[in-house]
């Protein structure tokens, strides 16, 4: 922990000093937006109650302020939501400072990274967390978590040569336990858990590392990266405490598992077709078992998880044509040296599709952004209309369907919802 604080300090140290260099001619910008979502839930308008008709109310106030001189930056982004219960929270999304020299530029603070080429899909876009509270509805920049990082980028010709390092774990965001997008983890009948959840502690050995070289050329792009990191998603790991009681009862402690990743991703045009990859392999993910080899497993002193290797990759095209955005993308996830015990599938596939069309000289936008899932044949579909009222005022309004009984969108079945949006940018 004293080394992690240490390294830091330097870290600020070497910042303060770059920014004294700035010169006088250095101005602050702000931006940001203020908004307004309403989402409305089908079923309980269909039912006709009256309670908990809004799937969600809130107000957001979003600011950001840039500061930036011939050799170093600083940018600043913070939020303030206010729900339809008149609850109030707030964070920053984003505080970093930026130095710059002729090949060279570093960022140094908390920020979002990006990485990969799917939409809506996370494979080797993984260096930042996810805020998975509201499952996949809001929109993904909100859905990205910043991490306090040191991010170096080297540039060489149409190479570029990136490494991250991140001295604290952040975790996804999961979705509180009386929440509509609440996921729980599956127990035979009879089996009462006591859950918690374990971070790793905070020294330099559970720091996170990540590098990727990447090549931007005429005719393709890719990009090769690789790391050492925590799983943002926990698994959950049992210790029985009374298996002959009724209930049986058992401890779960929510863990999240060290991983090694290796991936990559490329894209290029032929024919006016944009044909793009993506891939990662993981290397000691662990996996929790079904309920019927879970009881079994403990009676025999494991702890209702096997550590597998697995691969998650995308192949994707996009095209326009007559104007109209098309896209489409199948996604699997593999198991391998898959296990009958495991709660997954061993092949899990799903399939993504675009559609979208601009209109009344790009006032208006409609648009159709859908998930299939192979699997359970389960999906959901998301429809919205965005009308560009003024410079900056967007009124939108859409639909997100569920469909299916089971499957990662299939259990949300009854959280179709409908929903009303006004943002004004400035």
């Amino acid at each position: 922990m004293k080394n992690v604080k240490y390294i830091v300090i330097l870290l600020i140290l070497m910042v303060t000093t770059g920014l004294m260099n700035v010169s006088a001619q250095d101005s602050i910008d702000f931006g940001g937006y203020v908004r307004n979502y309403t989402g409305i839930l089908f079923n309980n308008l269909q039912d006709g109650t009256s309670d908990n008709d809004f799937a969600s109310v809130q107000n957001t106030f979003d600011l950001k302020a840039d500061y930036s001189g011939d050799r170093a930056d600083l940018h600043a982004e913070g939020y303030v939501y206010a729900d339809g219960d008149t609850t109030l929270s707030a964070g920053i999304r984003e505080l970093y400072f930026d130095l710059y020299s002729d090949s060279l530029d570093l960022r140094i603070g908390k920020q979002q990274i990006i990485w990969g080429k799917g939409d809506g899909v996370f494979i080797t876009d993984v260096v930042s967390p996810k805020d998975m509270s509201k499952f996949i509805i809001p929109d993904f920049d909100e859905i990205r978590l910043g991490v306090t990082a040191l991010k170096a980028d080297y540039y060489l010709g149409n190479f570029a040569l990136e490494g991250v390092w991140i001295p604290v774990f952040t975790p996804n965001i999961l979705p509180a336990q009386d929440s509509l997008w609440a996921v729980s983890m599956d127990f035979p009948t009879g089996v009462e858990p006591s859950i918690s959840t374990s971070l790793p502690s905070t020294t330099l050995e559970n720091s996170e590392g990540f590098a990727k070289v990447s090549y931007m050329g005429s005719a393709f792009d890719f990009e090769l990266m690789g790391g050492t990191m925590f799983d943002d998603a926990p698994t959950g790991h049992v210790t029985p405490v009374n298996l002959a009681s009724t209930p049986k009862l058992v401890d779960v402690t929510k863990e999240y598992q060290r991983l090694l990743m290796g991936g990559g991703s490329f894209s290029t045009e032929i024919a006016g077709v944009v044909m793009k990859g993506e891939g990662a392999y993981y290397s000691g993910k662990a996996f929790n078992m079904s309920p019927d080899a879970l009881l079994a497993d403990l009676g025999s002193g494991g702890d209702g998880t096997i550590e597998k290797d697995a691969i998650h990759y995308m192949a994707g095209a996009d095209y326009v044509i007559a104007g109209v955005n098309l896209g489409v993308q199948f996604i699997q996830e593999y198991i391998l040296d898959y296990d009958s015990k495991i709660n997954n599938d061993e092949f899990n596939s799903t399939m993504t599709f675009l559609t979208a069309k601009k209109f009344m000289d790009d006032s208006l936008e409609l648009k159709f952004f859908g998930y299939y899932g192979l699997n359970n044949e389960d999906a959901l579909l998301r429809f919205s209309a965005g009308y560009s009222v003024t410079e900056g005022m967007l009124l939108t309004a859409g639909v997100d369907i569920f469909i299916g009984d089971t499957g990662y969108f299939g259990q949300y079945d009854a959280n179709d919802l409908g929903y009303i949006q006004a943002k004004y940018s400035f």
